[in-house]
Parts: structure tokens; sequence; C-alpha cells
């Protein structure tokens, strides 16, 4: 099991039907997302403790928790193969694939950015890539227990299995033979990927994308935080193809 901090994320892992042991409230909350996470857990039959401030937040030992905590099924992880198969009945799918992200609090924007954009599922890398924790949670909003992922150990063979079912794929970088992000057509099952924020996307996997692309930045800085990015990108793909 584990812990889900924060109000939004809690309220979303009971929206999403998680499977959720317990939800603990400090005495004195208000507001309208406490009220919707008691009025929500009530018709799934989940158990609320409330307690005093100093008993909760000895239990919690996170100081952001907002007030609230879950005790939470551990989140469940895709195969690529899931992903795919999941997204066969969209016109236009679309995936995000992350390339080494470190940062927990970039990761959790990105996921959020995802899961607003309906993104069909997101391939992270497990190695070397920041871990679905309960800062990535919270920084997500509770995008998280919306979201199909998968883990993979190797990249290469997931961009392999992707081009097989008919996507096509974009890698952003600052690299040479970089065309503007606006200027592909995104009417195609399109997977997106961006790459760890210090070194971008991997040689091997530059080398693999059909499509290279970037944002030009006509400002004093060559590059924008890759949740950021991230996006700008993804919504650019749906104002294309709604076009």
């Amino acid at each position: 099991m584990q812990k889900i901090y924060g109000r939004k994320p809690v309220l979303e892992a009971i929206l999403s039907g998680k499977e959720i042991e317990q939800i603990y409230v400090a005495f004195g909350q208000r507001g309208e997302a406490i009220d919707k996470i008691f009025s929500e857990a009530k018709k799934r039959g989940i158990k609320i403790s409330q307690a005093s401030l100093q008993k909760f937040q000895a239990a919690s030992s996170n100081p952001n928790t907002q007030g609230v905590y879950a005790i939470a099924e551990e989140n469940r992880y895709y195969e690529v193969e899931d992903l795919i198969q999941s997204s066969k009945d969209k016109k236009f799918p679309l995936i995000v694939m992350l390339d080494s992200i470190q940062d927990t609090h970039n990761l959790g924007a990105i996921l959020r950015s995802a899961a607003c954009a309906g993104v069909d599922g997101v391939i992270t890398t497990i190695n070397n890539s920041a871990p679905i924790n309960e800062t990535v949670e919270k920084t997500s909003a509770g995008a998280v227990s919306h979201l199909k992922i998968a883990r993979v150990g190797n990249l290469i063979h997931a961009i392999e299995k992707l081009k097989s079912a008919g996507f096509w794929i974009a890698g952003s970088t600052l690299g040479k033979d970089t065309k503007d992000y606006r200027t592909v057509d995104y009417k195609s099952p399109i997977a997106l990927i961006m790459g760890n924020e210090e070194k971008g996307i991997r040689r091997l996997v530059a080398e693999n994308c059909d499509h290279l692309i970037k944002i030009d930045m006509p400002g004093k800085f060559d590059s924008l935080n890759v949740s950021v990015a991230t996006g700008v990108i993804l919504f650019e793909i749906l104002r294309s193809r709604s076009a």
C-alpha cells in the first residue's frame, strides 16, 4: 500500500476508482475539496478517520498533506502492448514517452499536462528516472490516478513496438536537423518523446525518431523547462488535429 497526500490527489484517487483502504483527515479541515472527499468516500464505502492535528501530523510524516491523506493500493503499471491495445479505438492516439526525467516535480507536472491533454498513455524508463512517489502524486494534483503508465527497461524496444503498431515518433530536442514543432503533421498516431532535463533525449533515441522537433526561442534562453515544453507541444498537437 502507499500513502497519497493532499486534497486534490486524494479526491482524484477516489474518483478514479483506485482501491483505498482508509482516508485520514485532521480535525477542523474545511473547503469544497474536503466536502467532496467526504461525500465521494461515503458513496464508495471508504472509511474516513479524523484525528487532532497533533496526532494527524505524527501519523502522516509529511508536512504538505493539506490536512488529508489516504492509504491506497500501489500504482498499477501497464505494458506497452496494453497502451497500444487500449488506444486502438482512437482516430489519432497520442502517447508520451519520457527519456530519463529525473526531477519528481517535473515528472508530476508532465503527468498533469498529459492527463489534461487526454493522452492514451505515458511510457517512462525504469533506470535513471524519477520514481512515481508521493511528491509526483502531489505535484500532478492526482493525475497519476487517471493515467495508464508503463515503465520500460529499454526505450528503443518500446519505440519499435509503437512503430510496428503504426505510431510515428516525434522527439523534442535541441540537436541538429530539427524542425519547428508547429510544422509537423500530427494527424496520425503519435508518440511524443521528451528528454532528460540536462541532456535531452539520448542519441540512439533521437536516431529512432521519425521527427525531431524543437520550440523556437526568440528570447535570451534556448530552452524551456521540460514540463513546460511538454505542455506546449501536447496542446499544439491537439490544436493542429482540430484544425
